[in-house]
């Protein structure tokens, strides 16, 4: 490995802590030696610039790098390695290092390599050798990318040690956080020396946990989300107290609304209760996306379409849940849990929706202790060699399938239905299919848990005769049910019997799916409202104007739902942000009427 040396750049990734890394893969020890001199020369004075010899060499080294906390902005590998190709190494990276940003190099012969590569491994460019003179063909590309970086908030991340204990609910929390936001840290079980060293050294205690350690010198017992988020750099307080939009929910369908309505001019705020992404942010590949064809990480696809907003000015507040909307008209109050209102103009909720809890005895017991809804990418590495049950049938039940089968011993998928046909995608399917370590069994529920101070064993049941089966596991993994975040709507916008938003159309009807009652008289010659397609709705109970709703309006105008918190929505990312987008469509045509 190279150190650093060179002339300083405006681009600089020293902030905060050890320098990031630069870090180039090529086989070619004369092409390696001239790409490493070339970057030292360049940004040398404000990045480490790391060269490895091979694809394995690199993995082994982003692995050490990971383990010790230091940031990692740009990886250049070349196309033609042996054992290993450029792209292979970028693709198995991108579980490393989800933020660096990825350079192939090649070869004008291997241009169709770099073009398909650009989905395979996400890539954000290729070059091609010889790249002289490198004024011209190589800094301007890297300067933007490593911008783009920068721009993205990571240079300023504070490294992070975490202690904690591997069956701690809170811990599983904080480490789950860490990993969606993409935060550099080390971790640091309680069980080993050197971790209480640290506690001792800080004057902390064992308990509670975790205990967090930031490179300031900050020491954070059991912090909450807000605490982590605030050392990260991460915004969570609005920095005005009027918008013109407020999203409310940064999955895909807040995150698709973020990005058009501050690319359109609108003053935008999104708040997210934890992390961008939603549901979709914690699937480990995306397959059926559009663009995407060797798909992308749902971490990969939020993080991006989150710089994408803040690119065109939208500002973003994580770790915030809003508990109240109020107002009325063309002014509206969001109201988050620390008390803070601020005022917009036109609101988007874009809640999404989490998976149900299962409810038979002990299961709530070790959530997070064995028992997790949901899972991230970092948690298939803790799962190597360990038998993994998933709850689930749909699509990400499947992807976490897939994933978790690269590193467990067994995966079984537990489905309550006959088949995995009405739920799954058929292109998931057949990935199961076509995986030896993976069993489904269909017909079957969990019952209940059990375990000392973590999960050791599920009993599961067969709905068709009742037979019980005791499958032994430490890690249960449940995809089912979709329950909207709307329960603090209650009483301000009209939802149906299972807590969806209705919108658009479904408000001229009651929750049974009939006509809301018509609050005006007719006279005997004058056609009923429901006759007349073209007619505009009488006020009711439930859409209070003249005017017809706009599609994804709900029962307050100016408010708008976006995805899967929708009554009747397609469950889909590519819906999803579709109707983001249309949201602000939307929003624009109210605001023109106000």
């Amino acid at each position: 490995m190279s150190e650093h040396d060179g002339a300083s750049t405006a681009t600089s990734g020293s902030q905060g802590g050890a320098p990031a890394v630069i870090l180039t893969v090529d086989d070619d020890p004369e092409v390696s030696r001239s790409v490493a001199r070339d970057l030292r020369r360049r940004y040398g004075g404000d990045y480490r610039i790391v060269r490895c010899q091979s694809g394995g060499e690199g993995l082994a080294a982003l692995r050490e790098l990971t383990l010790r906390g230091v940031p990692v902005a740009l990886l250049v590998a070349d196309y033609r390695m042996p054992q290993m190709s450029g792209i292979e190494f970028l693709e198995q990276a991108m579980d490393l290092v989800p933020s660096a940003r990825r350079v192939l190099l090649t070869a004008y012969a291997d241009t169709g390599a770099a073009i398909d590569a650009v989905n395979v491994v996400d890539l954000d460019h290729y070059l091609l050798k010889p790249w002289i003179p490198a004024e011209q063909l190589l800094y301007p590309v890297l300067d933007e990318l490593l911008g783009a970086w920068l721009a993205g908030g990571h240079a300023v991340q504070a490294e992070l040690r975490v202690v904690g204990h591997q069956w701690c609910r809170r811990t599983a929390d904080l480490r789950d956080f860490l990993a969606r936001v993409q935060a550099p840290y080390r971790w640091y079980p309680v069980e080993q020396p050197e971790a209480l060293r640290l506690l001792e050294a800080a004057g902390a205690d064992a308990e509670p946990l975790p205990v967090v350690f930031t490179a300031a010198g900050q020491i954070l017992v059991a912090p909450t989300r807000t605490q982590v988020a605030d050392a990260l750099g991460l915004g969570t307080a609005p920095s005005e107290p009027v918008y013109d939009l407020v999203v409310v929910g940064a999955g895909p369908a807040g995150l698709g609304a973020a990005v058009y309505g501050a690319s359109e001019g609108l003053r935008t705020l999104l708040v997210e209760r934890t992390a961008a992404g939603g549901q979709a942010g914690q699937s480990s590949r995306i397959e059926n996306y559009l663009g995407f064809p060797d798909g992308v990480s749902g971490a990969q696809l939020a993080q991006r379409a989150r710089r994408q907003a803040m690119k065109f000015g939208a500002e973003v507040v994580t770790t915030k849940t809003v508990v109240a909307l109020r107002g009325a008209g063309s002014q509206h109050s969001v109201v988050l849990d620390d008390g803070v209102s601020v005022a917009a103009h036109a609101v988007i909720l874009a809640t999404g929706v989490s998976y149900r809890r299962l409810t038979g005895d002990g299961l709530d017991e070790f959530t997070g202790r064995g028992v997790y809804y949901g899972a991230s990418p970092r948690q298939a590495q803790d799962c190597a060699d360990k038998d993994v049950v998933i709850v689930g049938g749909a699509n990400s039940a499947g992807q976490a399938a897939v994933h978790f089968a690269r590193h467990a011993r067994s995966v079984t998928i537990v489905v309550r239905g006959p088949s995995l046909d009405a739920s799954m995608s058929r292109y998931l399917i057949e990935q199961v299919d076509a995986l030896e370590n993976v069993t489904v069994r269909t017909c079957t529920e969990v019952l209940s848990a059990r375990g000392d101070d973590h999960l050791t064993a599920v009993t599961v049941c067969d709905v068709r005769d009742g037979r019980t089966d005791t499958l032994p596991t430490g890690w249960l993994f449940v995809f089912i049910g979709a329950e909207p975040h709307t329960g603090w709507l209650h009483g301000r916008v009209a939802r149906d019997d299972h807590g969806f938003i209705l919108a658009g159309p479904d408000l001229l009807h009651d929750r049974r799916g009939e006509r809301a009652p018509d609050t005006t008289s007719r006279s005997a010659g004058r056609r009923k409202v429901d006759e007349s397609p073209a007619a505009p709705p009488a006020p009711s109970t439930i859409w209070p104007l003249h005017r017809a709703p706009y599609h994804l309006e709900t029962s307050v105008p100016g408010v708008f739902v976006a995805g899967d918190a929708r009554a009747q929505s397609g469950k889909r990312v590519a819906s999803a942000v579709g109707e983001g987008a249309m949201a602000v469509m939307l929003v624009h045509r109210y605001l023109a009427q106000q």
